[in-house]
């Protein structure tokens, strides 16, 4: 098997066997998206105003819930080290983790966002743009948080460390995919918000993986 596939295959079995842990990012995601209406009031205009800009700032909140997590096991036990001078590049390495938790956090919050499109009273339109806008974006924040955690590994008070580097570069997905569900709702085209999106994946693809894999390699 391709070294690559079959670490991203080691990592969700893993996270199979600690259901808890993988059902937390989701948990939290429709908590605290749900704990909007109940404090804004049940307007029906402004949750929808309000709709995808709370539901891109929990999506990002839940995903950097499991970054301190990416590559600390690994570490912890040796097996990073082993990893890393192995045949598999470190590229593969970085792109595997990425893909690993983007699967396990970011694909359970594209499918839970339909409901609470619902809950927040929005229309099936926006409800797909919604989804599109976060199947382009979630990968950004996978990648760009695994960058995160390699810059922070071994680190003391690394969660918070994370936080503070991810969260700045991650603000222009969080603009975007809220802006086109708005720029929508206001009866205009969304189409730009998606292309910078779809750019800003293709960047973090391509960018994301060497700047992980060179952060490795300093932290081991």
């Amino acid at each position: 098997m391709n070294p690559m596939f079959a670490l991203l295959a080691r990592d969700l079995r893993l996270a199979s066997r600690r259901p808890a842990e993988a059902l937390l990012p989701v948990v939290f995601f429709v908590v605290a998206a749900s704990l909007f209406p109940l404090g804004v009031g049940p307007e029906a205009s402004m949750l929808r105003t309000i709709a995808p800009g709370v539901v891109w700032v929990c999506a990002l909140l839940s995903s950097m819930l499991s970054l301190n997590s990416m590559y600390a096991g690994d570490f912890a036990d040796g097996s990073l080290e082993q990893m890393l001078i192995s045949s598999m590049s470190g590229v593969q390495l970085a792109a595997a983790k990425g893909l690993a938790h983007w699967l396990m956090t970011g694909v359970p919050l594209l499918l839970v966002s339909p409901l609470l499109g619902l809950l927040f009273g929005l229309s099936w339109e926006a409800i797909g743009l919604m989804a599109l806008g976060l199947l382009l974006g979630t990968p950004i924040l996978s990648m760009m948080g695994g960058m995160g955690a390699a810059l922070t590994l071994g680190l003391r008070n690394s969660a918070v460390l994370i936080l503070l580097i991810v969260l700045p570069l991650c603000i222009p997905v969080l603009i975007f995919g809220a802006g086109a569900v708005s720029a929508a709702e206001a009866g205009l085209a969304p189409d730009g918000h998606f292309y910078l999106l779809g750019a800003m994946l293709l960047l973090t693809s391509l960018g994301a993986p060497v700047a992980t894999a060179a952060a490795l390699r300093i932290s081991v």
